[in-house]
């Protein structure tokens, strides 16, 4: 007995994306969010020694504009781009990302953001014990399809999250002994005219804070943080000014925003300051 088998005809699926709209409304930004992918990025090397790269995962966005005439965008695109790419992202191929996405969807403007943990090995300041510290990153570049045609750079914004101590400047003015500290958190952005390495930008916050955290401290260790962070209180106030008076100095920073956040250990809240630079022209 022969069997049959059914022949599959080839079909023209039907692209509801490429409909047009009439709520003649257009959207800013469309595309993918929270999507995890493998990187790779450089630490900081003297120049002339070898390259050394870092692994780590990367949460992504992947945005365009979609013009008001159109009802959607192409979802699949997005990640056919990162794909692209091969199996683990460099981070200097962020330009090149931007680049297709421009063309693949044929959007005025595309966006990217990318979110990392971070690590560096720090060494205790008394002891010399080593351990890896991690911080958060977070990478965000923007291009225009005019920028592409002219070549120019794309806007680029570098931020980094530093856990800081503070040390309360007004509780060691009023206090017999002791004063009270709390952990804080830095964000701190920037757009520059070349690319400033991530080591740097850790090093101005945690220079800017009563004491720098580490993740591995022996007694020597604890007495010598807890005495350098009674010896330099700063309030959130000081801390935002500290770090934003560095980047001032900097005639390489075109534009910074500096937050900072202390969780309060008296207070049932935390306390918060900012500082931007409102103009980012060179």
């Amino acid at each position: 007995m022969k069997s049959s088998t059914k022949k599959i005809e080839p079909t023209t699926l039907h692209d509801m994306q490429s409909e047009a709209d009439d709520r003649q409304l257009a959207i800013d930004r469309v595309g993918v969010k929270n999507l995890c992918y493998p990187i790779q990025i450089r630490d900081r090397h003297e120049e002339g020694q070898p390259e050394r790269l870092q692994s780590t995962i990367a949460t992504i966005q992947l945005t365009v504009d979609l013009p008001h005439h159109f009802k959607g965008t192409h979802m699949s695109r997005f990640v056919e781009v990162l794909n692209s790419h091969g199996p683990v992202l460099h981070v200097f191929n962020i330009r090149s990302i931007l680049e297709q996405l421009v063309d693949k969807l044929e959007a005025e403007q595309a966006h990217v953001d990318f979110d990392f943990p971070f690590f560096l090995e720090k060494e205790a300041p008394v002891s010399k014990a080593k351990s890896l510290m991690n911080y958060r990153v977070r990478f965000s570049a923007t291009l225009s399809k005019n920028e592409k045609i002219k070549q120019n750079p794309s806007d680029f914004v570098a931020t980094v999250i530093v856990p800081v101590t503070t040390l309360c400047p007004c509780s060691k003015a009023i206090s017999e002994a002791g004063a009270h500290n709390q952990r804080g958190e830095v964000t701190f952005s920037v757009r520059c005219k070349k690319a400033l390495w991530i080591e740097e930008m850790i090093r101005r916050v945690e220079d800017a804070a009563s004491c720098e955290l580490y993740t591995l401290l022996k007694r020597p260790d604890e007495k010598f943080v807890t005495e350098r962070a009674y010896a330099n209180p700063v309030f959130v106030e000081d801390l935002v000014r500290n770090v934003a008076m560095c980047a001032e100095k900097d005639p390489n920073i075109l534009w910074y925003r500096v937050e900072a956040e202390n969780f309060e250990s008296i207070h049932n809240h935390n306390a918060y300051a900012l500082i931007e630079k409102k103009n980012s022209q060179g």
